[in-house]
C-alpha cells in the first residue's frame, strides 16, 4: 500500500511539472523581465538601502520590518532545498539540472519583483480585520469577489505545499546516517526508533517557537538566516578553495550537460523539467509562499518590498545552491552509489573535509531545516485562516507539531512528490494573476522611482 501511495504521488508531480508549467514559469518569469524592460534589475543597491532601514517607518501598516520579511522568506526558502533538493536535481537530473536552476533564479527575480509588490499593493483583512498579504488577498481584492475559487485553490496547494514534512525528513536522515547508525541504530525497528524520538524533540523546538505567534517567528529568523547562511558559505568556499582548479570544468560541466540531457533518461527536456521544478522548490519565485512573508511588511510603498523580494533569488539559488552543486560535482560523489538527498551531500563534505566533514554539515542542516518549518508554519496559518476564518485555526499549531513527528518516519521519495506537486498548483493562480495586475505594478513603479 506504501509503495502504491508513493507512485501516486510521484506519478501526480511527473505529471503536473509538464511542459506546460516548465512555460509558465521560465515564459512566463521572461515576460516580468521584458515587460518591465529590466527596471528591477537596475535598483539592487537602493533594495539594499531599504533592506538596512533606511526607509523604515515604525507607523507604517503591517507586522514586521523589510529585513525581517526577507528573512522570513529566506528562512522559507533556504531550507534543504539548497542542501538535499540540490543532491536530488543532481541526481535524477545530471549536471544540467544546475543550469536550469539558475535560470528560474535569474527570471525569478522579476518574477518576485512583481508578486511582492502586489502582495503589499493589494492587501486584504482576514476574518478578524487583520491586514494580511499574499496570493489569495491579491486574487480576491484585485481581481473581485468572483475569482475567489482560484484564491481558495491556491490556499488549499498551500496547505499541502508547505507542510514540515520534507524538512525533518531531511534533517533525521542526515543525523540518524551519520550520529545514530554508527552508535549502534541499526536495523529497520531502530531506525524507527530513533526516527520517532528524533522527531519528537525537533517537534517540541518547533512548538516553543510557533506558539509565540508571527512576531517570534520574524525575530527567530531574523536572528538565524544570516548565521546559517555566512556559516554555510564559508564552509563551502573552504571546499571550493581547495580545489579551485576544478571550478572552471566543473562549471562548463553544468553548462554542456544542461542541454545534452544525458545523464536522465527523458533527455534534454527531462533536465529541464527536474532543474526548474528543483529551482522553483529552492527559491519559490512564481509560486507564491514568499508574498505571504512579504505581505506582512510594515509600509506603505508596494515597491519596496518587491524590490527587497528580488534579493531572495540571487541569495538563495545562484550563490548558496550553487555552492552546494560545486563540491557535490567536484568530488565526483555523485556517480558513485545510490545515495540520494542530504546523505549525497555529506558524502561531498566527508569527501572534501574528512570525518568532521558531516558533523559541519548536521549542524547548518539543522539551522536550515528548523528555520523552514518556523516560517511554513506561518504560511499554512495564514492560508489556513483565509479558508476557514482567523478564529478557528488554533489547532493548526497542534497538527503542524504532529506532522512533524510523522515526516521523521516518512518515504523521501514521497514526501518530494507531495511538495514539488503542490508547489506546482500554487503557481498556476500566483502567476495569472500576476500577468492580469502587471500594468498596475508597473504604474506603481514608474510613480515609486519619479519620487524616489
Amino acid at each position: 500500500m506504501l509503495q502504491t501511495i508513493e507512485d501516486v504521488l510521484v506519478a501526480f508531480s511527473d505529471f503536473i511539472w509538464g511542459t506546460p508549467l516548465l512555460a509558465l514559469i521560465l515564459a512566463g518569469g521572461a515576460f516580468f523581465v521584458v515587460y518591465s524592460r529590466l527596471l528591477p534589475y537596475l535598483y539592487f543597491g537602493h533594495a539594499f538601502k531599504i533592506l538596512r532601514g533606511d526607509y523604515n517607518d515604525p507607523n507604517d501598516q503591517g507586522d514586521i520590518s523589510h529585513f525581517q520579511a526577507l528573512s522570513s522568506a529566506l528562512s522559507g526558502t533556504l531550507g534543504l532545498g539548497n542542501i538535499a533538493g540540490v543532491a536530488v536535481a543532481i541526481a535524477a537530473g545530471g549536471p544540467g539540472a544546475i543550469f536550469w536552476m539558475w535560470a528560474t533564479a535569474l527570471v525569478g527575480v522579476g518574477t518576485k519583483f512583481f508578486t511582492a509588490s502586489l502582495s503589499v499593493m493589494y492587501r486584504g483583512k482576514d476574518s478578524q480585520g487583520k491586514v494580511q498579504g499574499g496570493p489569495m488577498y491579491v486574487i480576491e481584492t484585485a481581481l473581485g469577489k468572483r475569482w475567489k475559487p482560484l484564491a481558495m485553490f491556491f490556499c488549499v496547494a498551500a496547505m499541502f505545499g508547505t507542510l514540515p514534512v520534507f524538512q525533518i525528513n531531511q534533517l533525521t536522515q542526515i543525523v540518524r546516517d551519520v550520529i545514530a547508525v554508527p552508535a549502534g541504530w541499526t536495523g529497520p525497528e531502530a531506525h524507527l526508533g530513533f526516527d520517532i524520538v528524533f522527531g519528537s524533540l525537533v517537534a517540541a523546538l518547533v512548538a516553543v517557537v510557533i506558539f509565540g505567534g508571527v512576531k517570534r517567528v520574524a525575530a527567530t529568523a531574523e536572528r538565524i538566516v544570516p548565521i546559517m547562511v555566512v556559516g554555510y558559505l564559508l564552509i563551502t568556499c573552504w571546499v571550493l578553495i581547495s580545489n579551485a582548479s576544478a571550478i572552471p570544468s566543473t562549471l562548463l560541466l553544468i553548462v554542456q550537460d544542461a542541454f545534452s540531457g544525458s545523464a536522465v533518461a527523458g533527455g534534454l527536456l527531462g533536465t529541464m523539467i527536474i532543474g526548474v521544478r528543483q529551482g522553483t522548490f529552492s527559491n519559490e519565485a512564481g509560486i507564491g509562499t514568499e508574498s505571504l512573508a512579504h505581505g506582512a511588511v510594515k509600509t506603505q510603498e508596494p515597491i519596496r518590498e518587491g524590490l527587497v523580494a528580488m534579493v531572495g533569488p540571487i541569495v538563495d539559488t545562484i550563490v548558496v545552491c550553487t555552492c552546494t552543486a560545486l563540491v557535490i560535482l567536484m568530488t565526483g560523489v555523485w556517480e558513485t552509489g545510490s545515495a540520494d538527498g542530504v546523505t549525497l551531500t555529506a558524502k561531498a563534505f566527508e569527501t572534501s573535509l574528512g570525518s568532521i566533514g558531516p558533523y559541519l554539515l548536521i549542524v547548518l542542516v539543522f539551522f536550515f531545516s528548523i528555520s523552514t518549518m518556523f516560517t511554513f508554519w506561518y504560511y499554512g496559518t495564514k492560508c489556513l485562516s483565509y479558508l476557514v476564518g482567523a478564529d478557528r485555526v488554533g489547532w493548526y499549531r497542534y497538527a503542524y507539531v504532529g506532522l512533524v513527528i510523522a515526516g521523521a518516519v516518512v518515504s523521501v521519495k514521497a514526501v518530494v512528490a507531495l511538495m514539488s506537486g503542490m508547489y506546482a498548483l500554487m503557481a498556476i493562480p500566483t502567476m495569472l494573476s500576476s500577468f492580469i495586475l502587471a500594468p498596475k505594478v508597473m504604474e506603481a513603479a514608474k510613480d515609486y522611482f519619479s519620487r524616489y
